[in-house]
Order: C-alpha cells, then structure tokens, then sequence
C-alpha cells in the first residue's frame, strides 16, 4: 500500500463543524509513527503476497477491506455524508491514489521495501512541480533547488547505471508522481469537501476501478491469501486514519521529520520478513530526499503565514 509521507491536506469540513483541534505534541508524534508502522506493516505483508499474487489482486483486497470500513463509518451518519460537491475532482483523486497504490505494490515485488519506501518520499518534488500548471503558483529558486536535491537523491538510491539497478526502481517513482496528483487534487478541493467523504470516494473508486479489470489478470487466491489481502486493507487505513489524527493534535511543521521515519519501520520489517537490510546508498538518498522534502515544507508553511519577496 502507497505511504503517506506527506498527508493528504485536510479538506475543511463542508456542512458540519470541523473536529476540535486539540493541542498536543507528543501524541501527535505517536500518532504519527504508530501511523508508519501500521502502513509499513501493509508494505512488508504486499512484498509477501507479491510473490504468488498479482499486483492487481493485492491491491483490490486491499482496497475492498478499506471501502468497507469506510462505509461502516460514513452510513450511519446518513447517505448525504457521501454526496461529494466536486465530483469530478474526486473521481480523478481517487483514480490517482488508486494507480499510485498499484504501482508501489507492483515494486515490491521487485524491490526491498525500504528502497521503494524512500524512492516514494519525493512525491512533495513532483506537488511542487504541478503546482505551476494546475494550481498557478509561483515556485521560486529556493523550492527549485530543493527539488532538484531530492532528485540527486533519488539517483543515490536507483543508481541508474549501477550493476543493481533495476527498471522495477522507476515503479515508486511513478507512484510518486501519481500520488503528487492526488495531493493536489486533494488541495483543490479542500475549501468544500468533508475529508470522511474523500476518504470513502477514493476507497469505493478504487474498489470498483481495480474490480472491473480482475477478469484480465485473475488467479484463483487461497484463504491465506484472502485473509492477508485483508489484513493490508485495515493496516493500510488504520495507518492513515492515524496520520489523519495526528494532525488535529500537532502542527505539520512538526509532524513532518516523524513522517520520514517511516523508512525505519520499512528497515526493520525489511531485516524480519526478507533478511534485507537497506545499504549505505540508499540512507543517504533517503536522507537527502527527506530534507529537500522538509525544506519544502517548511517554505510552504512560510507561504502560508504571507506573502515572500522571495520563494
């Protein structure tokens, strides 16, 4: 299951009140690696079933297990909580996360998880690229510089060239960049969606989506397999409803560095489930993808507070 190293902005409550915020830090930094280690865990259990299992199955388990603790959660509170104002924004968000979702599975299978997990942190490189065609913003030299850091990174880690590069290496990059779509389309809608209708539209997308093309790629799945399908699902969504949470109790600024974190937890799955061990070139791709990252960020939040001479 695609991480979530940058969460998703929260889209402002549309016809309810938003949750109270409630100030504090340290839970929201244990929320926030409780979060990756729920999302890791997803991760380490997909790169198990990628070996006998297609991409394509995996994902769709996941994503039924996801659409129905989603859809648990938004009927009882009546069918207008799933009537989206931006339908089409939605569609094309859910459509994102879905394909981003398959792809990093797909590298699993290929990849150690903590390769692929830190290859998938510049997805804030690829937002602060598409911020210019599709949201107008202006990026200054600082966030281009950023940027092109976090890429030297990623060529760290790939080592295209290399004796171990793989093509399979592109695959969370690709990821990446389809979840940047997500992340701005999730921006785009923020100022009218209810995030809990997001949630649940990218869940029952996704769902459908993946269902339709099960015929093309079918294999007939055991009840080990099923059952580990489903445990992908509620890891995956407990991990980011999470993410979700910490937030209400901690500012991005400071949540952001926990996040990255998650490559911890990926190492540590990694070494127990496959024996690997990520080597020195991919903790110092990591290592400079996330600070380009939390450079980002931090410039973003700059933003936020007014207007820069300079970005």
């Amino acid at each position: 299951m695609r991480q979530s190293t940058s969460p998703d902005p929260q889209p402002a409550q549309s016809g309810q009140q938003p949750a109270p915020r409630r100030e504090n830090s340290l839970r929201g930094i244990g929320l926030v690696l409780l979060g990756g280690a729920f999302l890791s865990s997803a991760d380490a259990v997909s790169k198990l079933m990628a070996e006998t299992v297609p991409a394509l199955q995996i994902t769709w388990l996941r994503y039924a297990a996801f659409a129905l603790i989603m859809l648990a959660i938004t009927l009882p509170g009546g069918i207008a909580v799933l009537k989206p104002r931006r339908p089409k924004l939605q569609l094309a968000r859910g459509i994102a996360v879905t394909v981003s979702s398959v792809l990093f599975v797909s590298s699993l299978r290929y990849l150690p998880i903590a390769d692929a997990t830190a290859t998938s942190f510049i997805s804030p490189l690829f937002v602060t690229a598409l911020s210019i065609p599709l949201l107008g913003e202006r990026i200054g030299w600082r966030r281009w510089t950023a940027t092109i850091v976090g890429l030297i990174g990623v060529l760290i880690v790939v080592r295209p060239g290399g004796a171990g590069f793989q093509l399979a290496a592109l695959l969370p990059m690709l990821s990446a960049s389809s979840w940047a779509f997500a992340l701005i389309f999730t921006r785009m809608m923020s100022a009218t969606e209810n995030p809990v209708t997001t949630l649940t539209w990218s869940a029952i997308i996704g769902f459908v989506l993946l269902g339709l093309l099960q015929p093309f790629g079918w294999q007939p799945l055991t009840a080990q397999a099923i059952w580990l399908g489903v445990f992908v699902g509620v890891a995956s969504t407990i991990g980011h409803w999470f993410v979700i949470l910490a937030f209400r109790h901690a500012d991005a600024s400071l949540l952001a560095p926990f996040a990255y974190l998650q490559l911890l937890w990926a190492s540590i799955f990694g070494y127990f489930m496959f024996a690997a061990l990520p080597d020195r070139f991919t903790w110092l791709g990591a290592v400079i993808i996330s600070a380009s990252g939390l450079y980002i960020a931090h410039r973003e939040r700059l933003r936020a507070r007014g207007p820069l001479t300079r970005d």
